[in-house]
């Protein structure tokens, strides 16, 4: 089994990519988890599950076009570069190394993160690319 953990704040524009994702895509090969603003809560189930490929999917800024998807390394990621929940991203997938087989970031360059604002069309275009790569390859191409 593969789990998604969408990350990100839900009514901050581009910030609610992670939860947005969560929530709309399905595939029997995944599942997927709207972790919000605090990933942290979820270690236990991610402990419990023990999937083949966790992916942790939040918004980054990373000085890109918006919309650009990369695959970050977790000892490369500073706590400013995600803004909208308590520690790095790259702390969490350290401490749940142990918990899943393969531990993969993704993150997004958002174009906007204004509170009450939708997802940008950069952004709406990636998060379907995304779901399409999940959807036709193996997690570990990620």
């Amino acid at each position: 089994m593969n789990l998604l953990l969408g990350i990100g704040n839900p009514g901050h524009g581009d910030d609610a990519l992670g939860p947005i994702f969560a929530r709309a895509f399905r595939h029997p090969n995944w599942r997927c988890i709207n972790a919000a603003t605090a990933p942290e809560n979820f270690t236990g189930l991610i402990r419990r599950l023990h999937p083949d490929c966790l992916v942790l999917l939040d918004a980054a800024d990373m000085g890109a076009p918006p919309g650009t998807l990369r695959r970050l390394d977790p000892d490369h990621i500073s706590a400013a570069s995600f803004g909208t929940h308590a520690g790095s991203i790259g702390q969490l997938a350290t401490y749940l190394a142990d918990c899943a087989n393969h531990i993969v970031i993704l993150g997004i360059q958002p174009a906007h993160t204004t509170p009450g604002s939708r997802l940008s069309p950069p952004v709406r275009a990636t998060l379907k690319t995304l779901a399409h790569s999940l959807e036709n390859s193996s997690a570990r191409e990620l």
